[in-house]
């Protein structure tokens, strides 16, 4: 999964039938700045400026009961907070 941050709003009037009801965000990784942002669906509930877990690939699909959805990220949670032990990132 990946620690990402809501940045916008995607609107598709025109795409595949599966895709219907679906609510698209673009999201940014917090960390890796290399990585430009990317599309996922919301199964979370998520807003502009929460920062979120995204599920990509093959397992993003299963949030869905829907078995061929082309979905490829999909927010799976909202962050309410992080703790990380500096000490243990091996810096």
């Amino acid at each position: 999964m990946i620690i990402a941050k809501v940045v916008g709003n995607v609107w598709a009037t025109k795409k595949d039938e599966s895709l219907n009801g679906l609510k698209f965000f673009v999201v940014q990784p917090v960390k890796g700045g290399a990585r430009d942002g990317f599309v996922a669906v919301d199964a979370a509930g998520a807003g502009i400026g929460d920062h979120v877990l995204v599920s990509q690939g093959s397992s993003a699909r299963m949030v869905f009961d829907r078995e061929h959805v082309p979905v490829d990220a999909v927010i799976v949670g909202i962050i309410d907070s992080v703790e990380v032990d500096e000490s243990l990132l091996g810096k």
